[in-house]
Order: C-alpha cells, then structure tokens, then sequence
C-alpha cells in the first residue's frame, strides 16, 4: 500500500513540473532565454543549498566532477536553454508531450554508457512513442513549419541523456546532494551567457519575475526534493505511473492559464506516447514476472548506507 503523504508528495510534484511549460511561456519572451534559465536555475541553487546544508549534505569528491559536469550540462544548463528557446513558439501543452519522450534517449543513453542490454519490448515501445512524438510534432500548422518544434525535440534529447548520467552519482550521494550539485554546476555554465539578456532582466515586470522565482523555487528545488521523498517511500511502478500525469495536467494548466486549448490530434498524440513510455517502464517487469523471474534491479545502495533510488522515468521540467 502506497503511503497516503509520499503520495500527495508524488502528485504535488507532478502539477509543480506540468506547471512550469506554461510558466515558462509567461517567462521567457520578456525576460530572454538565457535570463530565464539563469533566474531559475540561481533561484533553485540557493534553494537547495539551504536544504543541503539542513540535511549535512557533504562535498562531492573530486573524481565525481566529471559526471556532475556533465549532470549540470545535459540536465539544466542545455535543457533550459532549449526548452526556453522552443517554448518562445511552441505551446506548453506541445512541449511537455514531446519532453515526455524523454525516456527513449535514456534508453539509448544507458545502452551507450553502461551496456544495458535492449530487450525487444523495449524497442517496441520506443517505435510506438516516437510515432507518437512525430504525430504531436506534424498536429499544429505552422509549428511543424518552424524550428521551434526541433528545439524542443532537443531539449527532450538532452533531459533523457541527463537520466542515466546521474546514475553513478547516485551510488555515492543522496538524491538531495545530486540536484544540488548539478544544478550549482548548471547556473555557472549559464552565467557567462546572462549579458546577452540584460535589457531584458532590467525591464521585466513583476509578473515576468514571480513566474521565472516560481520557476526556480517550486518545480526546481522543492519538485526534486519532494520527488527524493515520494520515491523512497512509493513502490517504483507506483511512481513511474504518476509521471505519466504531467503531459495531461500541463496540457490543462496552460488551457486554463494561457487559453492555450489542445487539439484532438495532438491528445491523440501525447496518448501514444504515454503508451510507448508505459511499454518501456512495465513491459519489461510484465514479462519477467510471467517468466518467474525478478525485475531490474529497483534501486542502487549508496555508500552510507542507504538505499538512493534510481526511477526509471523521471521527467521534470
């Protein structure tokens, strides 16, 4: 039985990360895009920092540099930047079912990295999702004419590189003290671009301000640290499943926020994908329990002594 608090913790998460595609909107024409990610991704360190130093959160060592270099990367300095460009044209809607793909880069990225094998369900599902994501991008006239459309594409590629990047750390850190990290190592590599946006930042409004504030302090650091809680007292599948919410619930908080109203042939789209994903992330478990044997491995110990988990779809925005 999933505990009643790591659930509403799971479901906060999920409309804090399907609110900021449309915040984003809000945000990002007025303040720039690197103004925005710099905003957002500075709010959300200093945030965590406080946390971190709440929990006693160590250093990182320095032969972990590396991949938190590379975590800062692909996962906040890049995706933002992408996503903010993309989202310049794209509705959030269209945004957050393309990113919602993500899985499918993880996938590969993992195959890459750490050898894992592809089973043929896997491969199954990553045909029907990315059939879903060319469905959603081809849905709207005049956004598949632009390349706003592949920006976003991109920062999907760059989010599902970010999954299986953190992997490693995981093993040695706390989920707390990787987000910190990373998102620290994010905010310096976007700092050098920030007086491209300077006008932009003198002239925002408070409106521009709260959403880019919001931005950094809700979905940014309290989604990664309520998500840290929900997941290390939820079953993965039950966690997993929630994720598969954040496409629909953005979909409606930017119909309801911006008048941003979905289109019958990109829900159409946005369900397939789910369906890839679901494919993905179940599959697996499905036809290994019909065979009598174990699931992936769920979750990976760390070296104090704790179990840090590693969820197999995580899509935060």
């Amino acid at each position: 039985m999933v505990p009643l608090r790591a659930l509403a913790a799971g479901l906060l998460v999920v409309v804090l990360w399907a609110s900021a595609f449309p915040a984003i909107r809000v945000a990002a024409p007025v303040l720039g895009v690197t103004g925005l990610s710099f905003v957002r991704l500075a709010v959300a360190s200093l945030a965590l920092v406080v946390c971190a130093v709440v929990v006693r959160a160590r250093l990182p060592r320095m032969r972990d540099l590396g991949w938190i270099l590379a975590c800062g990367f692909f996962g906040m300095a890049a995706y933002q930047l992408l996503l903010n460009q993309g989202e310049l044209d794209v509705p959030a809607g269209t945004a957050s079912i393309i990113v919602a793909a993500a899985p499918l880069v993880s996938v590969a990225a993992a195959r890459v990295l750490f050898r894992e094998r592809i089973s043929a369900v896997t491969v199954l599902g990553s045909a029907i999702a990315l059939g879903g994501v060319a469905f959603v991008c081809l849905a709207r006239a005049g956004v598949s004419l632009s390349g706003s459309v592949w920006i976003v594409v991109a920062a999907m590629v760059v989010q599902g590189i970010y999954h299986p990047l953190q992997r490693p750390l995981l093993a040695r850190y706390t989920s707390i003290e990787v987000a910190c990290y990373a998102m620290i190592a994010g905010t310096i590599m976007t700092l050098p671009l920030v007086p491209f946006d300077v006008a932009g930042l003198v002239d925002a409004g408070p409106q521009s301000w709260l959403a880019a504030v919001y931005l950094g302090l809700l979905p940014s650091a309290a989604g990664f640290v309520l998500w840290a809680y929900a997941v290390a007292r939820m079953p993965v599948a039950a966690s997993t499943a929630l994720l598969y919410l954040v496409p629909p619930i953005a979909v409606l908080v930017a119909w309801v926020w911006l008048g941003e109203a979905p289109i019958l042939a990109e829900l159409l789209g946005g369900l397939v994908v789910i369906l890839g994903v679901v494919t993905i992330s179940v599959g697996p478990r499905v036809l290994a329990a019909r065979r009598g044997r174990p699931g992936p491995a769920r979750r990976q110990t760390s070296r104090r002594g704790q179990e840090a988990p590693v969820v197999e779809r995580v899509v935060g925005s």
